[in-house]
């Protein structure tokens, strides 16, 4: 099947808005009276911050979560209204536009909450604030006697009224196995920071700490709010023990390109850099325009799987900058021809785990690693 490129570009992705609204109207159904943050950190993990945003919060999304705040003053330049929690920073960056618009600050340390209520004191406002606790991750977060440090540094600025604690937070660290020891003990240790913030006087509105794999695997940690990322795009965390489909989700993400030559070989001749690939037959080989300055592993090459006319196949050698090679045997693919790399598994189609297995990697890695030079067409939604 021949198709129109956007823009001509050789390669597009195409974003799904009404998967990712009921993938989180599928999520708060698992949470119970949990509210729902969706995570768009890192361009909503490729999938473009603001549709997939407006997306999330028309399923029911009731907060946002970015870990940078460059990333939360876009969703409020674009009018998103909803609550927005950014919890990644460096030392020397302004936290007054982030006071200015109301967007909760992560603050895991004790230089960061000073910094925060320097940009309070600045604007004259109050500034919404989350402490962050390392309960087991030794990642971003407070972790032992700088944890009670924190909260009681908190203590002053609340009184003062630079600043309001508005929640509490952790991440886990082996959530993809809820049988994991880790799991348990981190939900005990978040409790004992909760009670903390609670004996400080912190007037928390939402204690979170469930990711993707806790919304699904554990719903005894949902606490007043979830805070999925991959799963808001209908991708599984936990593909050991179910599929998207297992849980309700539908992927979000079609990745295609089109032909742009196909052609005739020789039996025995090499294929790509290397010639790692080697035809065994006459055959036919098409050349697809997309490789790994576009987000396609090199780590795949030989392994990742596609599909052209209804029929899968597999990359033929090396994944080159800009393109990669496909050994379509006899089959009748011309110049033009539809190539799908990975969307929702539909009709046989691979999926980003199936590239992801190919490559050695997690889905999450596959989506967002797909390259900005890309096009991203919106259907469903407001697209």
């Amino acid at each position: 099947m021949s198709t129109t490129l956007s823009g001509n570009a050789p390669g597009r992705i195409t974003v799904d808005l009404d998967a990712i609204s009921a993938n989180v109207r599928a999520l708060k159904s698992m949470a119970g009276s949990a509210q729902v943050m969706a995570v768009v950190k890192g361009d909503a993990y490729g999938h473009g911050l603001i549709p997939s945003a407006q997306a999330a919060v028309r399923g029911g999304a009731t907060w946002l979560g970015v870990a940078q705040l460059d990333e939360a003053i876009q969703l409020r330049a674009a009018g998103v209204e909803v609550p927005v929690l950014t919890w990644l920073h460096a030392p020397g960056l302004d936290f007054i536009p982030a006071v200015e618009q109301g967007i909760d600050i992560g603050v895991p340390a004790i230089w960061e909450l000073e910094a925060v209520v320097a940009a309070a004191r600045a604007t004259g406002r109050t500034a919404r604030v989350q402490l962050k606790v390392d309960t087991g991750l030794a990642r971003n977060g407070a972790f032992g006697a700088d944890w009670t440090a924190l909260v009681e540094a908190a203590r002053p600025y609340v009184a003062e009224g630079a600043i309001a604690v508005t929640g509490v937070f952790t991440h886990f660290a082996y959530a993809d196995s809820p049988a994991h020891p880790t799991v348990r003990l981190q939900q005990e240790k978040f409790a004992d920071a909760v009670r903390d913030c609670e004996r400080a006087g912190f007037d928390l509105e939402v204690r979170h700490m469930s990711n993707s794999a806790a919304t699904l695997t554990q719903p005894e940690a949902a606490w007043d709010m979830v805070r999925p990322g991959l799963a808001v795009y209908g991708l599984s965390p936990v593909p050991d023990l179910g599929s998207p489909a297992d849980y309700g989700l539908r992927p979000a993400m079609t990745v295609s390109a089109n032909v742009t030559v196909a052609k005739r070989i020789p039996a025995g001749q090499g294929v790509s850099y290397g010639q790692t690939y080697i035809a065994p037959d006459e055959t036919t080989v098409v050349d697809v325009p997309m490789g790994y300055v576009d987000g396609v592993p090199r780590s795949a090459s030989s392994k990742g799987p596609v599909q052209i006319g209804g029929q899968r196949y597999t990359v033929s050698g090396r994944v080159c900058m800009d393109q990669f090679v496909v050994d379509v045997g006899d089959a009748s693919v011309q110049a033009g021809d539809e190539v799908i790399l990975f969307g929702d598994g539909s009709a046989d189609g691979p999926t980003a785990q199936d590239w992801a297995e190919a490559a050695g990697t997690i889905s999450y890695e596959i989506v967002a690693r797909m390259s900005s030079r890309l096009p991203r067409i919106y259907v469903g939604g407001d697209a």
